[in-house]
C-alpha cells in the first residue's frame, strides 16, 4: 500500500507489520483529536478499531521516548527529525495510562510506522498520567 499525506492534519500510515494485538491490520489513519494539543486517533482503515496516541514530550508530563536501534532505517527515516514518536494512550476511570515501552514512530512524510518494543524495565507499560513522582 502507497502511504500519502493527507491534509495539513491527517496522515495515511502503513506499518511495517500489524502493531501487537492489531493482527492482520496494517494501513491506518492518523489525525489529531480537536481540542487536545498532542492527542490523536489512530484509526484502522476498513475496520471499527481505534487506538488514542500522545506525544509524549508534549504538555505537562515530557517523557522522553527513544526509538530502539534500527527502528529509523525500518521507516526508512534518516533521523529524529523526520519521525513522529507516540505513546499508546488508554483512558480509564482513574484517569489516563500511557505505555512508554512501546513507542510508534511514524514517519512524517510517508507515513511508513513501526511499534517499538522496548526492552528497558525503567519505561513503563502501564503509566498513570500525573501520577506522583513521573509527571
Amino acid at each position: 500500500m502507497t502511504t500519502t499525506a493527507v491534509g495539513a492534519s491527517a496522515l495515511d500510515v502503513s506499518f511495517t507489520s500489524p502493531p501487537p494485538g492489531l493482527q492482520p491490520h496494517t494501513a491506518f489513519r492518523l489525525e489529531p483529536v480537536v481540542g487536545a494539543d498532542g492527542l490523536y486517533a489512530l484509526r484502522a482503515v476498513g475496520a471499527d478499531l481505534r487506538l488514542f496516541l500522545l506525544e509524549p514530550l508534549r504538555g505537562a508530563y515530557g517523557f522522553e521516548v527513544q526509538p530502539p536501534p534500527g527502528a529509523l532505517a525500518e521507516v526508512e527515516a534518516e533521523d529524529l527529525s523526520e519521525v513522529r514518536l507516540l505513546v499508546v494512550a488508554n483512558p480509564a476511570e482513574e484517569g489516563v495510562y500511557v505505555n512508554l515501552r512501546a513507542p510508534i514512530v511514524i514517519h512524517r512524510g510517508t507515513g511508513r510506522a513501526l511499534q517499538a518494543i522496548l526492552e528497558d524495565p525503567a519505561q513503563p507499560i502501564r503509566l498513570l498520567l500525573g501520577a506522583p513522582g513521573r509527571s
